[in-house]
């Protein structure tokens, strides 16, 4: 199993071995929610039953999050009922005090009868290289779990992970000039954004990124926000202006390795940090290096 996206952290502090981080995580397990409750947060194993999978130097940990699903518009239309039959019984429309009383009291009568869902996000620590790496395409989501790692009273630092070169201003250098930086190529998805007014947006996908019309782009005011690119012939991802990779994906060169060796969970893991590691640390060196103030 592979991370499917990237949002990279540097540690700070970190002195947790994996038994003592599995203790802390296991007084803190995923439970379901309770009637009234809407979310509740909690650790998962991540293989067998411990709670953090170790592969030194590296540990893999998983947040579970058990939701109910309650849509806005079974609540919109119950609400719609209640309000009515408000109206009918005492001859006047409810006022915005009652009809968020009214929703309320919904919410409260069909949370404990609504399905519940089951989402995990992943974590990968490096204590080595001082990361912590979360599977997730939304920052809140990955500092939701970093928030549930501080309840539980592990005792840590992490900041977003920086470069002194901004991926913004180096994305779109190196698409006007076609010069990705060594051991990387460019692909034929990108996203421009304009810098007086973030909602316009110019997309490519699936397009032959042609250099001149890419400097149109900049004289118009815009920037690379989104870049695909491809490391080392390896792994194809986007790379995004806040130093986020989404849309990971192996290539053939590491899934024909992965279907020839031993596929058990520990090969995967394996084969994901090393080859992980060296594109992150090849991505930095092609930012200028870790900005660390």
């Amino acid at each position: 199993m592979w991370f499917k996206n990237l949002v990279l952290y540097r540690l700070t502090q970190w002195t947790e071995t994996a038994d003592t981080l599995s203790r802390q995580l296991a007084r803190q397990p995923l439970l379901p929610c309770g009637g009234g409750e809407v979310q509740r947060h909690g650790w998962l194993p991540p293989q067998n039953e411990d709670y953090v999978h170790s592969l030194s130097p590296h540990l893999w940990i998983t947040l579970g999050t058990d939701r109910k699903l309650l849509p806005a518009s079974v609540i919109a239309q119950q609400a719609q009922i209640r309000s009515e039959e408000f109206e009918q019984q005492r001859g006047y429309k409810p006022g915005r005090k009652q009809i968020k009383d009214i929703k309320d009291g919904v919410v409260d009568e069909l949370l404990p009868r609504a399905f519940s869902v089951q989402r995990r996000t992943h974590a990968w620590i490096n204590p080595e290289h001082n990361w912590m790496i979360i599977d997730s395409s939304s920052s809140a989501r990955a500092e939701e779990l970093l928030e549930v790692l501080r309840k539980g009273d592990v005792t840590f630092g992490a900041t977003p992970l920086r470069t002194r070169l901004s991926p913004l201003h180096a994305m779109t250098d190196w698409l006007i000039h076609d010069s990705p930086p060594h051991g990387f190529t460019i692909d034929r998805d990108c996203e421009w954004r304009a810098r007086q007014d973030e909602r316009m947006k110019v997309r490519y996908a699936h397009h032959t990124l042609n250099s001149q019309e890419m400097r149109q782009h900049v004289q118009s005011g815009k920037d690379v926000t989104r870049l695909a690119l491809t490391w080392a012939e390896k792994i194809s991802f986007v790379l995004d202006d806040t130093l986020q990779l989404r849309r990971i994906a192996p290539l053939d060169i590491l899934t024909e390795r992965e279907a020839t060796e031993d596929n058990g969970f520990d090969a995967d893991f394996a084969l994901m940090t090393i080859e992980l590691t060296a594109l992150i640390e090849d991505l930095i060196d092609a930012l200028d290096g870790l900005d660390e103030r």
